[in-house]
């Protein structure tokens, strides 16, 4: 048998002179990297004065409307229950006369029992509505500035009735000799007592109805945003 020979390599044939070069071989296309998305930032830290805080002011808005209740509730009933009858000497009458001495005896009296108890009657509604606002807070801004409107109203009423008042009781106390008013306490001392106490308690309802509309503007400041 005759030995196989191994199969040679085909030569390579250069191209003749003047012939175009064979184009090079497409090269493999480089794998671009991934774009990976950047972590989302995180957000800045709000200032302090940005940060909307809780609203604490409705809590004590309540509190307060109940004070403002419970002392025009005792002005009224003071300043009602303010009745005493002394023997008096009349001038004409051989005997002393029993006079009584009330509240409705005078204008000024009158006005005050009317508008401290339109101030209970309003701290009731108010207090109802502030308790209100605190079980929904999306609804305390706008009766916070409906609260702001009347409450500087009422503590107009209240103050004037406060200082009519007052002028007539400090009469009675002291009288008035260039009118020839004579002072009626000395003998009416019950009554002045009561008439007394209820101007001491209608003053504290005056700085809690001031409280009252400093709180609300405090706290429409607040949720003003900057």
């Amino acid at each position: 048998m005759a030995s196989e020979k191994p199969a040679e390599a085909p030569e390579t044939v250069a191209p003749p002179p003047g012939a175009d070069a064979p184009p090079p071989a497409p090269e493999a296309p480089i794998a671009k990297p991934e774009k990976v998305a950047p972590p989302p930032e995180a957000p800045p830290p709000e200032a302090p004065g940005d940060v909307t805080p809780k609203d604490y002011f409705v809590t004590v808005d309540v509190v307060l409307r109940v004070l403002l209740f419970a002392s025009t509730l005792v002005a009224v009933v003071v300043m009602v229950t303010s009745k005493q009858t002394k023997l008096v000497q009349v001038p004409g009458v051989p005997f002393a006369v029993p006079l009584p001495a009330k509240f409705n005896h005078s204008p000024a009296f009158i006005y005050f029992v009317v508008a401290l108890s339109v101030a209970c009657l309003y701290s009731i509604i108010t207090a109802i509505l502030s308790f209100w606002a605190v079980l929904k807070p999306a609804c305390s801004t706008k009766l916070v500035v409906h609260f702001v409107i009347f409450d500087v109203l009422l503590l107009g009423i209240v103050a004037a009735a406060t200082g009519a008042a007052g002028a007539v009781g400090y009469l009675g106390l002291k009288g008035n000799k260039h009118v020839g008013w004579n002072k009626v306490c000395n003998v009416y001392d019950t009554f002045c007592q009561h008439i007394a106490g209820s101007l001491v308690v209608s003053l504290f309802a005056s700085i809690v109805l001031v409280l009252l509309v400093l709180l609300s503007v405090y706290s429409l400041s607040k949720k003003i945003p900057k």
